[in-house]
């Protein structure tokens, strides 16, 4: 049904700003820039998936939503959207499985700059079927263009995106058997908890769950929230120095908990999006 993560979205209250922000991250320039639906976008597009940056726009109860999320939140990761290549067969198995997915809807957008068109056909499934975590299914009907490197040292693509959740079993039912997605990983340490790894294309989903959070019926009951991002790079030690000279806030390269990575903290710039960096070990990257 899944056959990859087509792309996340990050809410912001400055669209400029944020784009801003995330060029120097990613040192790659923005592939698509469009406004509609009550919004905003500026989407960069990696080598495996595509980062939305979402912004309110206009007066209209779309926009207003958006900037009552951003008043309850904060900036930061608000939704995943999988892509699939059969929409119809995707609703079908979304409703079988009571995710309650709402009708699918064709949607075009205008990149601002080209004046090139891109179509797809999505829909929804209900937040509360998912564990609190929004999440988009979406059929496209051509690829984007690829957000261009603007230095060297840049980002190259996704590596996971974390979710973590107050009931490990539950999470698991959801991502493992009614979305489909192949667990790679079920580990548990007692210092940092339990992780379970779901390949989704050349990324993961890591959901995260921390010792402690079971400890009443009302905790384990709690939502899922999604809770930061790791990208690829190819030189960590060169990515550092190209943001330090561009004055993000990082940490030092640190050796990986998978043997062989690196890995190092962005702490600022990213929109409240906890974010890490990681260079992959010489084999399969997680």
């Amino acid at each position: 049904m899944i056959t990859g993560l087509d792309h996340v979205v990050v809410l912001t209250g400055d669209i400029t700003a944020a784009s801003a922000a995330y060029e120097t991250l990613f040192a790659r320039a923005p592939s698509w820039r469009y406004s509609g639906g009550g919004a905003d976008r500026t989407l960069f597009t990696l080598d495996n998936t595509t980062l939305e940056l979402v912004a309110p726009h206009g007066d209209d109860d779309a926009a207003q939503h958006i900037r009552n999320a951003l008043a309850t939140q904060g900036e930061g990761l608000a939704s995943l959207c999988f892509r699939t290549s059969d929409i119809a067969r995707t609703y079908r198995r979304l409703d079988r499985l009571t995710l309650k997915p709402e009708p699918v809807a064709e949607v075009e957008s205008r990149d601002d700059t080209s004046g090139a068109t891109l179509s797809w056909k999505r829909t929804r499934a209900a937040t509360d079927a998912t564990r609190g975590v929004r999440m988009f299914f979406l059929e496209r009907a051509q690829e984007r263009p690829l957000s261009v490197r603007t230095t060297p040292a840049s980002i190259t693509a996704m590596d996971h995106v974390v979710v973590s959740t107050a009931d490990p079993e539950r999470a698991a039912a959801l991502y493992g058997a009614r979305l489909g997605l192949d667990m790679a990983l079920d580990r548990s340490h007692p210092d940092w908890g339990r992780l379970m790894f779901f390949r989704c294309g050349d990324l993961v989903v890591e959901v995260t769950h921390r010792p402690g959070k079971e400890s009443n019926k009302a905790q384990a009951d709690a939502p899922d929230r999604l809770r930061g991002i790791c990208w690829r790079v190819a030189d960590i030690d060169a990515t550092r120095a190209r943001l330090v000279a561009a004055g993000v806030d990082v940490s030092e390269a640190r050796t990986g908990r998978k043997p062989g990575t690196r890995v190092m903290t962005v702490r600022n710039g990213t929109c409240g999006v906890p974010t890490l960096l990681v260079q992959p070990s010489q084999g399969k990257p997680d």
